[in-house]
């Protein structure tokens, strides 16, 4: 999947794209999940034992709750070691065979009916908790009621609420100045209220119910059998639980606590046996004794164990695995790439390691498109957004990030590997009657804000603090400052990022974000990143219009006319400047001479947690 930029987004769209193409063709088709699809067990001759580590500048995982991790590498992590859902991805190399849905917690990847407006998945037999207890289907039915709560559980996905047969309510809404404000909400907000956080009258002091029938309707447990019925045909809803679906069992739930405060509670082969944040803290995972492998074909789970060590710098990290003594030999990156300043000494150019470091050494497009998002309902002129996308030095922010090495720049939100869902938005190359330098267009940003009405605005640009995001962060201020828009860098800790920024009294006009779709369909694209109901919209989006055309897309159930509309959507999005689309990611890392199965994984740009084993 390697590229350069330098080729075109025509020829990545049809090199690079073919493999998820088929994927996303299979994902759209409800007969598709009749099969059992499962795939083969551990592999014969692979050495058991030993434990992984894996070493981060981040100071605690964002988030470890099953209905509230939404990073690639926390929900690789997390669903190979502790976390089983309905169903799941098969591990490969290969990207189409890693794009293979089958199931998990259920015996098959779930039979559609009524159009695709119902799906019921039956739970295999022998499934337990860590306790031992019996996982049930009332356990999956209460983690999916907890996505409702979204004053508890946030900044997780929330296709639950977007897909699920549960009505609307309208009523009023206290903001957080004290100002009442219409609102709309699901009818249905979760199980730890027995009111909404929307009030019937404008004096906003008569709570209305919370809808707890209209949940039980909507979701059904008859036996092992769970069945979902949906408010439109969703026919890759078998995807879609992959993500916030996951069981959590009541009596161990502590609402916004759980998994962070107190441990979580595993499903899979292993448990957490330990968890503490900050500099030099550690996660440590061991295996659990209640699992049994004759209900989980998918996950070898060859490891004793895994400890994740944090608060180590970037640097440090690469000295240590580029080294690779004492523990070192078995570790690996959590979610990290090498730093820029060891890309040339670990590869001899983008696609080739050093011979060193040959077997133990990745380079590969991700599943992400970095961008940078804008509060619309901070930076409300369309026009200072655009003057901010077209000042920016992106040239610079690439030669920063490593040049060749960090990856394309992107033209939207939709990457061209996600399959017939792209094509090129024109933003960067005539949208504004003429190509935008990637260095910039600093006249064109002054002429745009004078077109706005405005003063050129004062903005803060919150992101991750890394050395190198640091850097990013002078180039942003220099590259927008051109235009007379003054740039305040807003430094965040790694592992607190995107909980500060989806905080609507921590977040503030933009910064750093990056996306991947969660399955081949930019339906887990264009609508989480701009809608209310999506689950990352750090933009703030909520466009009458515009939902509505997501909900028409959502709703399209022949694809290449959904791969239309969702290609319309993303010009859209782009051209109102929702967010500025910077890169196509590419990453590089390096792991430990002593672990097996080195590769990155399709599903989620990561890497193969469950697939990895320690090697003699």
């Amino acid at each position: 999947m390697v590229r350069s930029d330098r080729r075109s987004l025509r020829a990545l769209a049809l090199g690079v794209a073919a493999a998820l193409t088929l994927a996303a063709c299979g994902g759209a088709s409800p007969s598709a999940s009749e099969s059992t699809g499962e795939s083969a067990g551990p592999s014969e001759g692979l050495p058991a034992g030993g434990t992984i580590y894996m070493l981060t500048a981040s100071e605690q995982i964002d988030q470890v709750d099953p209905q509230r991790a939404y990073t690639g590498e926390d929900l690789a992590f997390f669903s190979a070691t502790i976390y089983r859902s309905l169903t799941a991805y098969t591990y490969s190399a290969d990207n189409v065979e890693a794009s293979q849905l089958v199931g998990d917690l259920a015996t098959d990847t779930g039979t559609p009916s009524d159009g695709a407006r119902t799906w019921s998945f039956t739970l295999r037999d022998g499934v337990s908790w860590q306790d031992g207890s019996e996982l049930t289907c009332e356990d999956v039915k209460y983690g999916t009621s907890r996505t409702f709560a979204t004053s508890v559980i946030s900044g997780g996905p929330t296709y639950a609420i977007a897909y699920l047969d549960i009505p609307s309510v309208d009523g009023y809404r206290k903001k957080a100045d004290g100002t009442i404000a219409p609102a709309s909400v699901s009818a249905y907000g979760g199980p730890y209220s027995d009111t909404l956080a929307i009030f019937s009258d404008e004096a906003a002091t008569v709570p209305i119910p919370n809808d707890t029938a209209a949940f039980d309707a909507a979701v059904v447990c008859d036996g092992k059998t769970i069945t979902f019925h949906l408010n439109n045909p969703v026919a890759d809803f078998n995807y879609t639980v992959t993500l916030g679906f996951s069981p959590v069992p009541e009596a161990a739930d502590t609402g916004e606590f759980y998994g962070s405060v107190d441990l979580p509670v595993s499903s899979g082969p292993y448990q957490v046996e330990s968890y503490t944040t900050g500099n030099g803290g550690k996660m440590i995972l061991v295996r659990n004794p209640n699992w049994d492998r004759a209900s989980d074909p998918n996950r070898p789970a060859l490891p004793d164990g895994y400890e994740i060590d944090f608060g180590i710098a970037g640097a440090v990290i690469d000295q240590r695995l580029i080294a690779s003594a004492g523990n070192d030999q078995y570790a690996i990156p959590y979610g990290g790439t090498l730093q820029t300043q060891n890309l040339a000494v670990v590869f001899a150019d983008k696609d080739t390691p050093q011979a060193q470091f040959a077997g133990r050494a990745v380079s590969q497009f991700d599943i992400y498109v970095r961008y940078y998002w804008i509060n619309v309902n901070k930076v409300t002129n369309v026009k200072i957004r655009q003057a901010m996308a077209v000042a920016l030095d992106r040239e610079a922010l690439r030669l920063n990030a490593g040049g060749d090495f960090y990856g394309d720049f992107a033209d939207g939100l939709i990457k061209p590997n996600i399959g017939q869902d792209y094509a090129p938005t024109g933003f960067w190359d005539s949208f504004f009657g003429h190509e935008i330098p990637a260095t910039g267009d600093v006249d064109l940003a002054i002429q745009l804000i004078e077109d706005s009405g405005e003063a050129a605005p004062s903005l803060t640009f919150d992101y991750a603090d890394t050395p190198t995001n640091a850097r990013t962060a002078a180039i942003v201020v220099s590259s927008l400052g051109r235009a007379g828009i003054t740039v305040t860098p807003n430094p965040i800790e790694p592992g607190k990022y995107y909980s500060v920024v989806f905080d609507p009294a921590a977040g503030h006009e933009f910064g750093m974000g990056g996306w991947g779709a969660d399955w081949p369909n930019a339906s887990t694209v264009v609508a989480p990143l701009f809608t209310q109901k999506g689950g990352w919209d750090l933009s703030q989006v909520d466009d009458a219009a515009f939902n509505a055309k997501v909900d028409t897309a959502l709703s399209t159930i022949n694809r290449a006319e959904q791969a239309s509309l969702w290609q319309a959507l993303n010009q859209e999005a782009v051209e109102n400047v929702y967010a500025i689309p910077t890169f196509f990611g590419l990453q590089q890392r390096l792991a430990g001479t002593k672990i097996g199965n080195v590769y990155f994984w399709g599903p989620y740009g990561s890497w193969p947690y469950g697939d990895m084993y320690v090697l003699p």
